[in-house]
């Protein structure tokens, strides 16, 4: 494409040196991908300015620069307000606004957007749509998975994923929108369809700073929804009414609004719910009937994660008896109240809770299962809100008989120094640290008898534990299993 076509895109701008009849190959924002033919955009990140790279970017072959200053380089130069809205713009006009072409779905809310958009992946699946899928634990294109570096890329990464998807016939994708992209506009350009809120509780204040603010970028995924009403294709926003945010982004938006809720009236609503071992009963109220379903998932917040799925497949014209058959055949996801099966005599489960309401919501469920003890190996993540670590301990403490304190991620905090965070919320209960999480795991494992149950809670599907600047192989859940056979050797 054009250099001139693409500045069209951006206004407005300051131009240096000519730019005629250069031709863009590609756009990078990364200088060590940078390639003959690149248009090089710079980007200030938290630790890094994309700028001091500018001139490297030329020398690899970059025959444009973006940039927020005028610099003094051989190629031209385009200085615009801010680099990372003109990367939006220039990236969703490169690939040819790849996500006006697919049906695109996205869910935000604290907790429960991993779990609600597999469930709608799947829905669609199963109803015979390509899909893709993009979030915390990896980017999927129909069958192939592929890695990710955070849970929503840079508009750069979106709107390449999202031309690759329509390359290959996708024609629904559904991603996480986590309250970072949006609060720093890496989903602009991205066009939704159907905007979905699980829930709002306490995270990332190392970030916002306060809860006003992480509600305000929450809502900025409603509010971005779409003014104009294109009947051919509307727009809506799937609310949980049990969540008070969810009138402040009613407001918010023109879309057309769905509501999912247990304890008060919503179009979508589960009553009558029932829980055991095999799985959660309840009966659905909807727009066009009452339903009852069994799902093989456990918990009320399941039941919220199954709710809102459904108002979205519904939005997105799913008939009512392929979403039911879909969503009660759903196992469950990866680290998500995942159970552990090393034939024992206890049961364990792995869950990726690392916020106050969702480990409470966890431990809830657990106390309906367990028969005796409730062992519960939990930490903090390092370099990040410590103000929820007092809360995260007195949680652990009030919903369990046995709490035991470990490390998360530490990062390049001490880990000894994030425990003492947690220690002083629950200076008068009974628990025991342990900063090694792999010792921690064990001594529940040791400690455990039949009938108990143990929540390793935190890091569910991830596959590392990050310690300074390096990531080291660690599965909670190969743990618990190395652990558990561990003990029955020594017990023979």
């Amino acid at each position: 494409m054009k250099l001139h076509t693409l500045l069209q895109k951006l206004q407005p701008y300051l131009q240096y040196n000519d730019v005629d009849n250069i031709e863009i190959q590609s756009i990078e924002n990364d200088n060590r991908k940078v390639e003959e033919g690149s248009l090089f955009v710079c980007i200030k990140g938290y630790t890094v300015d994309g700028h001091d790279f500018a001139a490297s970017a030329v020398e690899k072959g970059a025959v444009a620069v973006i940039s927020e200053k005028e610099l003094s380089l051989k190629v031209p130069v385009i200085v615009v307000k801010s680099t990372r809205r003109a990367l939006s713009l220039l990236s969703d006009a490169f690939y040819g606004q790849p996500s006006q072409q697919l049906h695109l779905i996205g869910v935000t809310g604290t907790n429960g957007k991993t779990t609600t958009t597999h469930i709608i992946d799947k829905i669609l699946s199963d109803a015979g749509q390509k899909t893709g899928l993009m979030g915390t634990m990896y980017t999927k294109i129909g069958q192939q998975k592929y890695e990710i570096k955070n849970t929503t890329p840079e508009s750069l990464t979106l709107q390449r994923t999202f031309k690759q998807m329509k390359d290959t016939g996708v024609t629904s994708a559904v991603m996480e929108v986590s309250s970072h992209s949006l609060d720093e506009g890496r989903v602009h350009g991205c066009d939704f369809d159907v905007a979905v809120f699980t829930n709002l509780t306490q995270d990332h204040l190392d970030y916002h700073h306060t809860m006003d603010e992480y509600r305000r970028a929450k809502g900025l995924l409603f509010a971005q929804l779409g003014n104009a009403y294109h009947y051919d294709r509307p727009k809506y926003a799937v609310l949980n009414v049990d969540d008070p945010a969810s009138y402040d982004y009613e407001k918010s938006t023109s879309a057309y609004i769905l509501t999912y809720g247990i304890d008060r009236d919503a179009d979508f609503r589960a009553r009558n719910i029932e829980m055991n071992a095999s799985g959660t009963t309840f009966e659905l109220d909807s727009p066009i009937g009452t339903y009852s379903l069994h799902i093989q998932l456990i918990g009320k917040f399941s039941v919220y994660n199954v709710l809102a799925s459904i108002a979205a497949a519904f939005a997105s014209n799913i008939s009512m008896e392929q979403i039911i058959q879909s969503v009660e055949s759903v196992a469950g996801v990866a680290g998500r109240f995942e159970t552990v099966d090393a034939h024992q005599d206890f049961t364990v489960i792995v869950d990726y809770s690392h916020t106050p309401d969702s480990l409470e919501n966890a431990l809830k469920t657990v106390q309906q299962l367990a028969k005796k003890r409730i062992f519960t190996v939990v930490g903090c993540g390092g370099d990040r809100d410590r103000t929820k670590r007092p809360l995260m301990a007195q949680i652990t403490c009030k919903h369990s008989t046995d709490a035991i304190f470990t490390s998360d991620n530490p990062r390049t905090e001490d880990p000894g120094s994030i425990l003492k965070d947690m220690e002083a919320g629950v200076k008068n209960e009974s628990y025991v640290s342990i900063i090694d999480r792999k010792e921690a795991i064990q001594y529940a494992v040791n400690q455990a008898e039949p009938g108990d149950c143990i929540l390793i809670a935190g890091k569910g599907h991830e596959t590392y534990q990050i310690i300074g600047h390096e990531h080291f192989d660690f599965d909670d859940r190969l743990v618990a299993k190395e652990a558990i056979e561990k003990k029955k050797t020594s017990s023979k």
